[in-house]
């Protein structure tokens, strides 16, 4: 291979990869949308029960859902959750819902699953975030570190107060550990979670203030030449 073929192989390898530090971002969101619009409706297509098969759906009601039919039923299902929050600001509709939530309770079985998800659910609407702050903890074992989310002090599972850390895998932060560490073997980082959340998702490659020179790293100026990748 000449020099000036393997100049222009080159300079397309890295065109290429610069292109697709740029496009991914919007490749894995608007795919990220199209799923999570895919399980939401197929969660909410059900309340479309009162409506013969063969007007929502393809094949005279044997295929799949028409994507109009979605649409309206995500939004139905947008609607009725307005309403039952506008219900449970008047004293019956409060009501209504402490039988109803006494109820699911009283349910074997059923009542430690939604006891749990409730609980859950308190927890991260009663603050703006579950999330505390970012600290650096000793994992998986005491000659190395790693980032975590401080979620809470717990003072009565032994005599010195342990602070419970989410440490997340990498790069998926849906995952994780939930871990206990004494107080004082924290180190409390000067990070916002949301800037420890893409440090996780980058596999460390994104610092806190590195995000807006991360895709300028890989388009040259003109002139200029990349370090090879």
């Amino acid at each position: 291979m000449s020099r000036d073929e393997n100049n222009l192989w080159n300079r397309w390898r890295r065109n290429f990869l610069a292109g697709l530090a740029i496009a991914m971002p919007g490749i894995i969101s608007i795919a990220l949308v199209v799923w999570l619009f895919q399980k939401i409706s197929d969660f909410t297509d059900w309340l479309l029960f009162f409506l013969p098969s063969h007007m929502t759906h393809a094949d005279g009601g044997a295929g799949e859902i028409f994507w109009y039919w979605r649409c309206f039923a995500l939004l139905l299902a947008v609607f009725l959750i307005g309403l039952i929050g506008r219900i449970a600001r008047d004293y019956l509709g409060r009501k209504a819902i402490q039988w109803i939530d006494q109820a699911l309770m009283s349910i074997p079985l059923l009542n430690k699953i939604y006891g749990t998800v409730k609980q859950v659910n308190q927890s991260f609407t009663n603050n703006k975030s579950a999330f505390q702050h970012v600290v650096l903890v000793p994992f998986p074992h005491s000659g190395s570190r790693t980032i975590g989310f401080v979620t809470g002090e717990q003072n009565h599972l032994g005599p010195e107060k342990l602070v419970s850390v989410f440490v997340p895998t990498t790069p998926n932060p849906t995952s994780g550990f939930l871990l206990l560490f004494p107080e004082h073997t924290l180190v409390k980082l000067d990070m916002s979670v949301a800037e420890g959340i893409k440090f996780v998702i980058s596999l460390g490659a994104i610092a806190p203030g590195q995000a807006a020179n991360a895709i300028a790293a890989l388009v040259p100026l003109d002139g200029e030449q990349s370090p090879e990748i």
